[in-house]
């Protein structure tokens, strides 16, 4: 019963595998080789998740990253229907990400995994750098942290009592 409710929701997102990787475990016997997957989902309106998943074969990692970022979706406040509201810096790790709004025009000005996350989330406009460590899987979660910690000036403006009018100016 549970999995007719998940399927429709599933359908409606779209997926990016950001990497697959080979690790390894030495054991007594010798060494266990399985697989890591790091999977972006998002709808491309907002809702946006990222999850990890290991197994002995690289389609099986895939689909428990995939059913991993299902379980973490956040919804990103997105200012004009392209863009973020202010400026934000993301860590994870050694990691770092700084995610700029950016003028109607500009494109997503990301690499790697931090364009997966941004274009899954639905954003058109912004510019991005990374600071630090450029590991995949980290560099998506800093991304992910730093959506996390967007405000829209509505959200702002009430946290502080005053109109959206003299929050923005």
């Amino acid at each position: 019963m549970q999995n007719k409710n998940n399927d429709p929701k599933a359908k409606l997102l779209e997926e990016e595998v950001i990497e697959v990787k080979s690790v390894v475990k030495v054991n007594k016997g010798g060494r266990q080789r399985r697989f890591s997957a790091t999977v972006v989902v998002g709808d491309r309106k907002g809702k946006v998740g990222l999850g990890t998943g290991k197994a002995n074969e690289v389609p099986d990692a895939i689909k428990k990253a995939i059913q991993a970022a299902n379980k973490n979706l956040i919804q990103v406040p997105i200012t004009d229907n392209r863009t973020i509201a202010h400026e934000v810096y993301g860590t994870r790790g050694a990691a770092k990400v700084m995610l700029k709004p950016a003028s109607a025009g500009t494109g997503v000005i990301a690499g790697g995994a931090v364009r997966a996350v941004l274009e899954l989330a639905g954003i058109h406009d912004i510019l991005s750098k990374s600071l630090g460590a450029r590991t995949k899987n980290n560099m998506a979660h800093a991304t992910m942290d730093a959506l996390k910690q967007i405000k829209t000036p509505e959200h702002t403006a009430e946290l502080r009592g005053k109109t959206v009018e003299e929050i923005l100016g």
